[in-house]
């Protein structure tokens, strides 16, 4: 049931393979970056501006939160060139382009996508606050509490990853953001494992989990000490994401008759699937916030709600179903 699944069964495999093709494309090189106008213009910003008491000038001048966040005075270049570069665009008429795989964001602060990340913290409070609401409503005594509870710190740090990688965007920040949201849906897979198969048969779950554990490490361990390909990560995902798609809704179907809270699983599962497809979008920014990205993630908030509704009621009937001693489902 994780958060950043990016797919829906019927339409998955053709829009997968969409995104397949145009993702690394526009990540490896993007139009603006490739311009002679932004490159020279960056250069020339950069030996104007960044070398000897120019530089010692720019430090001084510029805001602490943005030296905390990372921001050189080559960076900065980059942001005025890009401006510089969209200006010249849309005076000849022609569409806004991408720059180093993303489009032109207005900086707000030293927020890169402040709208990203906006929806990111949002993701991430709505997450912590039916955390707690878990918390104080089911025992500790029920047999997913503690799963529950590992599954909703796995997803607070894959939105904390998300808001940072938002606000700035750096090699390891990008890294950060890929690794843990990967994290969330092997945990899924995991959560999913346990909850149908595990609290009957506890060594399958460990056993999957081993598995699942060895899938990450392999995952983290090629696009780090590889090849960072955008493409393969994509894939890698998208297959991690149909299991736990399946998986699932193949529970929800088991269970249709015998658990009434049901359907609230399988809402959250094809919403979250269904939602991501709002990234085939990418549009430009709307006033240089607002693009598909950024929609995707503020479409999730509300799920959050939902999905904990749902381990609630379905943690408090395995409680109550422990304690009569009637079969696990």
């Amino acid at each position: 049931m994780a958060s950043f699944l990016p797919s829906r069964p019927a339409a998955y495999f053709v829009l997968s393979s969409i995104i397949l093709l145009l993702f690394p494309a526009a990540v490896i090189a993007s139009q603006g970056d490739k311009e002679p106008v932004y490159r020279d213009c960056v250069k020339q910003c950069v030996r104007t501006n960044c070398t000897g008491a120019r530089l010692r000038g720019f430090q001084s001048i510029q805001p602490r939160y943005m030296a905390l966040t990372g921001w050189t005075c080559r960076d900065d270049c980059r942001y005025q060139c890009m401006w510089t570069t969209v200006g010249l665009y849309q005076a000849e008429g022609y569409r806004v382009p991408q720059f180093h795989g993303k489009w032109p964001f207005v900086r707000f602060l030293c927020f890169e996508e402040p709208a990203s990340a906006l929806a990111s913290l949002l993701n991430g409070l709505a997450c912590l606050l039916m955390l707690l609401r878990y918390r104080s409503t089911v025992p500790r005594q029920s047999p997913m509490y503690h799963t529950i509870n590992a599954f909703s710190l796995v997803s607070l740090n894959a939105w904390f990853w998300s808001t940072v990688f938002h606000t700035r965007d750096t090699y390891l920040t990008e890294k950060m953001d890929y690794f843990c949201a990967s994290a969330v849906i092997l945990y899924s897979i995991y959560l999913c494992c346990v909850r149908t198969l595990g609290l009957r048969r506890p060594g399958v779950s460990s056993v999957v989990g081993v598995l699942l554990i060895l899938v990450f490490t392999s995952h983290v361990s090629y696009l780090t000490f590889v090849s960072f390909d955008y493409g393969y990560n994509m894939a890698a995902n998208a297959t991690i994401g149909m299991v736990n798609l399946l998986w699932w809704l193949c529970w929800c179907w088991q269970n249709r008759r015998t658990l009434p809270y049901w359907w609230k699983c399988g809402a959250v599962v094809l919403l979250l699937h269904g939602l991501a497809l709002l990234e085939l979008l990418d549009f430009p920014p709307l006033l240089w916030v607002l693009d598909a990205h950024a929609v995707w993630h503020l479409s999730t908030v509300p799920v959050h709600f939902l999905f904990y509704s749902f381990l609630i009621d379905d943690s408090l009937h395995l409680l109550n179903t422990e304690k009569t001693g009637v079969k696990l489902e």
